[in-house]
């Protein structure tokens, strides 16, 4: 992640000059949400391309890449390849291409696809792999935000968010009450980012479902009524770039009620030339790879008609950004991540996985629901992903997770003042009811 330079040099590259105008002739609006380090940056006609066209024409000698080869292969260490006795040391060891495995893209897109049943018919990017979701995030800050720009995003929220686009980026994240009565702010939502959009042309507005802290994840009605105030301000001439964080996609238990079963990126695609959709997912948590660090970053344009060209456009500057950051997402992540795609048992095992993670969030919203516990705190309404919220009465919430480590040994999250996160991601069933009494406990004796 690059921040953007606070002079920025007055003569652009010939390079991305000819990328901005090419977006600009395309989609006007999606070029006027470029940040200036977005302007700037391209994809260099340099080693990579070169190499590239030497992997293709380069019949007897190919001395362009900076690794080393014996035979017809990489050269590598046996004592590192024999913990890779089943994957090609071609597909462990050598350079990934910038965007990501060509394979691995296609087999990501193909499970949008599969798995949001409003996606198909609308047109959208190839996804680009990304060394997890929170290079994904710092890729979104490299395009498009500027200091001084604003995201609107709800009050419960990743403390990662603010770490990224305000300490890296020097943005201004506003925020408004996640929660209305047992569900989601939707009305809040509507009037903050009509407020957030008074005086400006451009405003970042990031969503987060199945939302980290909280665990929820909102209702179809819900959803349409987000997309349609997105919409409206969409209409009204603000600018919107529409980050969708679904890194606990899938992971729908429909406590309470049903919920929404599909991303908003897949409403947001060609909605409005003035919006433009990214969507940010991964391997991370949907497969069960957290260490594997493999994610993808897909642009929703507004204008199906453009699709093709700013797609391009926005693949090359996000080319660019990795090239001068990271370079590239690790080769033997993302052949794993593509192997695990090809698997005909795959669904079956995130099936199994998912259920068992259902039983244990059924199991956390009896027990904390219990009548002896309402003294001491109220439970927000979840029903998907890893986490529940619980806020905590008479107490404050960082003192009363120091207590909880020292006296009982205990280890939760403080992430508001009267707010505790539970990742009951990480409780076998058996354990919940002990923890929720810990909580009580050590809540009665500070208050």
């Amino acid at each position: 992640m690059t921040p953007p330079a606070t002079d920025p040099p007055t003569k652009l590259s010939p390079l991305a000059q000819g990328l901005n105008d090419r977006l600009e002739a395309a989609a006007p609006a999606v070029l006027k949400m470029l940040s200036e380090y977005g302007r700037r940056l391209y994809f260099p006609k340099g080693i990579l391309s070169q190499s590239a066209e030497a992997s293709e024409k380069a019949h007897r000698f190919n001395a362009t890449i900076g690794i080393a080869t014996e035979g017809d292969g990489p050269m590598y260490l046996p004592s590192i390849q024999q913990h890779l006795a089943d994957i090609d040391p071609k597909d462990a060891y050598t350079y990934a291409p910038t965007p990501g495995r060509p394979g691995l893209r296609a087999a990501w897109r193909d499970k949008l696809l599969k798995e949001n049943p409003s996606l198909p018919g609308r047109s959208f990017g190839l996804p680009i792999v990304t060394s997890a979701i929170t290079h994904g995030l710092g890729l979104v800050g490299d395009l498009f935000v500027d200091p001084g720009d604003v995201l609107l995003l709800p009050d419960k929220l990743w403390g990662n968010y603010r770490l990224t686009y305000e300490v890296h980026f020097g943005g201004q994240i506003v925020t408004f009450p996640f929660y209305e009565a047992s569900g989601f702010n939707v009305k809040g939502f509507a009037q903050a980012l009509a407020r957030a959009a008074e005086g400006r042309t451009k405003l970042l507005v990031l969503l987060n479902f199945p939302n980290n802290p909280t665990g929820y994840m909102p209702t179809p009605e819900e959803g349409e009524a987000i997309v349609g105030a997105l919409h409206a301000q969409a209409k009204a001439g603000t600018r919107l770039v529409v980050i969708t964080d679904d890194a606990y996609f899938g992971l729908f238990y429909h406590l309470g009620g049903a919920s929404m079963t599909e991303s908003l990126f897949a409403a947001l695609t060609g909605l409005h030339e003035n919006l433009l959709a990214v969507k940010l997912d991964g391997a991370t948590k949907e497969l069960f790879v957290w260490g594997l660090r493999c994610g993808f970053m897909t642009f929703g344009p507004g204008d199906a008609g453009s699709c093709e060209e700013v797609c391009a456009v926005l693949e090359s500057k996000v080319k660019g950004a990795i090239r001068g950051g990271i370079s590239n997402v690790p080769q033997l992540s993302q052949s794993l991540v593509e192997q695990a795609l090809g698997s005909s048992s795959i669904e079956a095992e995130r099936k199994q996985k998912c259920e068992t993670l259902r039983v244990r969030a059924e199991r956390v919203d009896e027990v904390a629901r219990a009548p002896r516990f309402s003294e001491s705190w109220d439970v927000y309404p979840f029903n998907s992903g890893y986490f529940m919220c619980v806020r905590v009465k008479g107490v404050e919430a960082e003192r009363l997770r120091v207590h909880l480590l020292d006296e009982y040994g205990v280890g939760l999250i403080a992430t508001a003042p009267e707010d505790i996160r539970i990742a009951f991601s990480c409780l076998e069933v058996e354990e919940v009811e002990p923890l929720f009494e810990a909580l009580h406990k050590a809540i009665q004796e500070l208050c």
